[in-house]
C-alpha cells in the first residue's frame, strides 16, 4: 500500500513543479536577446549540464529542508553566518537566490555592502561588518564580506600592503571570536574556470537583461585573473582555519552549483524538524449592519491586461 504522506509530497511538488514554468518561459524569451552563434556555443561547451527537471525536483526538496532549518534557528535561537566569496560571474548570486527564495525575509536576509564611505575608510576594518551580524534566531548571507580586502581591495590597490597584511593577522582572531560567541560560521568560494568566465562576460555583455551586472571592477577582474589567482591561493593559505574553514563549490554548471551548495550548508548545520500544531482557519465575523462603500474608480491600478 503507498504511504499517503509521500503521496501528498510527490503531489505537492509536482504542484510546485508546474509553478516554476513561468521562470522557464522567461528564460527562453530572454534567449533571443542573445546572438544564435553565442546561444550555440553556450551549449556546445555545457553538454552535461543537469537535466531541468532533475535540478528543480532537488531544488524543491532542499528548499523544504531550508525551511526546517529555518524553523530550527528560529526555535533555538542559533546564529548562522554565510560568507559568499569567489570570481565574478561564478554564480553567487544565483546561489543566494535559491537559499533565500523560499524564506521568511525577516528570519533570513542578505547583505550586499557598497564601497565603504570616507568615514568607514577611517574606522577599523572589521567595523562596518559587525552590526550585520546575525542575532539569535537569524541566518545573514554576505554577499561578499570582509574578504574584499583579499580580493579586489588587494589586486585593484585599494588597500596597502601593510593593510593587507594587518587584515590577514586579524581575521583569523575575528572569525574564532565569532565562532566563540556561538556563530555558525560558513565560508564558500564559488569557482569557475578561466574559459567560464570569458563566456558568461560575453554573455552579459551581448544580453541587454544582464548588461547592468558588469561594472568596471569586473571587467577588470578579467585583465588581472592571474592576480586574483594569487590572491585567493594567499587567502586559502592564510584564512583556512580549523574554526572555520573554507569550502570551495565548482560552478561551471549553475544547477549543479546552486544543489551542492545547499546539500552542503545542510549538511554542516546540526538542525533537526520542529513540530508545530495544526492550523486551522478560524470562523470568518460576519457583521448584518456592515456595508461595504463602494471606492472611488482612480484609486484602482488600471486594468491594462
Amino acid at each position: 500500500m503507498p504511504d499517503r504522506k509521500e503521496d501528498k509530497h510527490t503531489t505537492w511538488i509536482e504542484a510546485e513543479l508546474e509553478e516554476t514554468l513561468d521562470e522557464l518561459f522567461e528564460a527562453e524569451f530572454n534567449q533571443p536577446t542573445l546572438t544564435a552563434e553565442l546561444r550555440k556555443l553556450y551549449k556546445e561547451k555545457h553538454p552535461d549540464m543537469l537535466d531541468r527537471r532533475t535540478y528543480y525536483r532537488n531544488l524543491l526538496r532542499l528548499q523544504v529542508e531550508l525551511i526546517k532549518l529555518q524553523d530550527w534557528v528560529q526555535h533555538t535561537g542559533a546564529k548562522v553566518l554565510i560568507l559568499c566569496e569567489g570570481r565574478d560571474s561564478a554564480g553567487k548570486g544565483g546561489v543566494i537566490k535559491r537559499i533565500t527564495q523560499r524564506l521568511n525575509p525577516r528570519v533570513a536576509r542578505v547583505v550586499a555592502l557598497p564601497a565603504p564611505t570616507e568615514r568607514e575608510k577611517s574606522q577599523w576594518y572589521f567595523q562596518r561588518y559587525v552590526p550585520h551580524l546575525p542575532s539569535g534566531g537569524e541566518i545573514v548571507l554576505f554577499d561578499r564580506s570582509w574578504y574584499n580586502r583579499a580580493g579586489v581591495e588587494n589586486v585593484m590597490g585599494f588597500a596597502t600592503k601593510d593593510q593587507v597584511e594587518q587584515f590577514y593577522n586579524d581575521v583569523p582572531e575575528f572569525e574564532r571570536m565569532l565562532v566563540r560567541s556561538g556563530i555558525i560560521l560558513l565560508k564558500y568560494w564559488f569557482s569557475i574556470t578561466d574559459e567560464e568566465q570569458q563566456l558568461r562576460f560575453l554573455m552579459r555583455i551581448h544580453d541587454p537583461m544582464k548588461q547592468w551586472k558588469l561594472s568596471p571592477m569586473d571587467l577588470q577582474s578579467r585583465v588581472r585573473w592571474e592576480q586574483y589567482t594569487k590572491a585567493k591561493e594567499q587567502m586559502f593559505a592564510r584564512t583556512n582555519i580549523p574554526e572555520a574553514p573554507w569550502y570551495i563549490v565548482e560552478g561551471n554548471d549553475k544547477k549543479r552549483e546552486r544543489l551542492n551548495c545547499i546539500e552542503h550548508i545542510l549538511s554542516k548545520i546540526p538542525y533537526y524538524e520542529i513540530e508545530h500544531g495544526k492550523v486551522e482557519l478560524p470562523e470568518r465575523v460576519f457583521n448584518p449592519d456592515y456595508e461595504r462603500r463602494v471606492l472611488p474608480d482612480e484609486l484602482y491600478v488600471p486594468k491594462v491586461y
